[in-house]
C-alpha cells in the first residue's frame, strides 16, 4: 500500500520526493510515536495501543505491552530501552526483548514524573527525558531528567512550556522541543548529564510556521539538519544546523506526524502518522520514506 507525499518549498528551498516514493509499513499503527532505529530495527511506540512495536525490514512484532501507560517513546538507555509512560507518570526501562529491567515513578527527590514523552541517549550509557506536564496553556510545569548509567534519575531542567522531542545535536549541546510556545530551546551539556547555559534555537512561529502547530519529536538527520515533527499538522520541517533557516517542509497526506526516525545508512526516513486526531484510538500508519 502506498500513499503520495509532496514537498513544497519554504524560505526558497526545498527537498523533493515524489509522489509514491512513501511506503506504509504499519497500517494499522495507534498513534505511533517515538521511533528509534537500533541494529537495523524500527522500534517505536504506540500512545493509544499502549505497546511497543518492531518492525525488522519484513514484519512487525510487539514486544511489550501496558494497559494505562499511554507510551510515546522508544529511548536507548545503554543495552536496554527506556518507554516513557505519559498516561500513569512513569518510566519503564525495558530489555530488547521486552522484559522488565526497572521501573520509575519519581526522581531522586521525589518529584513526581508528570507527562514523561521524549528522551534521547546521552552517550554514556544514560538518557534524558521529558517530563511535558498536563496538555494545557498553563501552569508551565514541564521538566527534563537525566537517567544516569547507575540508575539515577535526577532532575537538570524545568520551567518548560510543555517540553516534548528531545535530541542530543552534533554540537554536543542538548536541543528540546517546547510545544506550547512553539521553540526549540538549546542546553549546554556537562559530563555529568546536568545542563546549563539554557538558549533560544528556533522560534518555529517567526518563521512563518502557524501558531496553531506545536513541535513535537525531534532528530538530526544524516545532512546534519535538524528535522521537527508536528502534532497538529501534516508536515516535519527541516532546520539548517544554526537554526536561521527552514529548508524544507515535508508534507503528507495526513493530520500530523509527530516524529520520524532514519535508517542507520542515512537512505530512508521512517515518519510516525497520526491519521485521526480527534479521538482514541487515534488512527495512524507508519511510514517509509527514502531520502534523496
Amino acid at each position: 500500500m502506498r500513499i503520495c507525499l509532496t514537498s513544497v518549498m519554504s524560505f526558497g528551498l526545498s527537498t523533493a520526493a515524489l509522489a509514491g516514493d512513501v511506503t506504509v509499513l504499519d497500517p494499522a499503527a495507534f498513534f505511533p510515536e517515538g521511533p528509534v532505529v537500533v541494529e537495523g530495527k524500527l522500534f517505536y511506540a504506540q500512545y493509544s495501543g499502549n505497546v511497543v512495536s518492531v518492525w525488522d525490514g519484513a514484519v512487525k512484532t510487539d514486544i511489550w505491552k501496558a494497559e494505562g501507560c499511554g507510551p510515546s517513546a522508544v529511548v536507548p538507555v545503554g543495552e536496554n530501552f527506556g518507554i516513557t509512560c505519559y498516561d500513569n507518570g512513569k518510566l519503564e526501562v525495558i530489555g530488547r526483548d521486552g522484559g522488565s529491567v526497572a521501573s520509575y515513578d519519581k526522581d531522586a527527590a521525589g518529584g513526581a514524573l508528570l507527562g514523561p514523552n521524549d528522551g534521547t541517549p546521552d552517550g554514556r550509557g544514560g538518557a534524558w527525558f521529558t517530563l511535558s506536564g498536563p496538555w494545557t496553556p498553563g501552569p508551565v510545569v514541564g521538566r527534563i531528567v537525566h537517567l544516569a548509567a547507575d540508575g539515577t534519575l535526577t532532575e537538570v531542567a524545568n520551567d518548560l512550556n510543555y517540553p516534548n522531542g528531545i535530541v542530543l545535536g552534533p554540537d554536543g549541546r542538548l536541543y528540546v522541543n517546547e510545544s506550547y510556545a512553539g521553540t526549540v530551546t538549546s542546553f549546554a551539556v556537562a559530563e555529568d548529564g546536568s545542563l546549563s547555559d539554557r538558549a533560544s534555537f528556533v522560534h518555529l512561529y517567526q518563521m512563518g510556521e502557524d501558531p496553531g502547530v506545536f513541535p513535537d519529536g525531534i532528530k538530526v538527520g544524516p545532512n546534519g539538519n535538524f528535522f521537527i515533527g508536528l502534532n497538529s499538522a501534516p508536515a516535519i520541517i527541516e532546520v539548517i544546523p544554526d537554526g536561521s533557516k527552514v529548508v524544507a517542509r515535508h508534507l503528507f497526506e495526513t493530520q500530523g506526524t509527530p516524529n520520524m526516525a532514519f535508517s542507520a545508512d542515512g537512505a530512508t526516513m521512517y515518519v510516525m502518522a497520526v491519521d485521526n486526531e480527534a479521538g482514541a484510538p487515534y488512527e495512524g500508519r507508519v511510514l517509509s520514506m527514502p531520502l534523496k
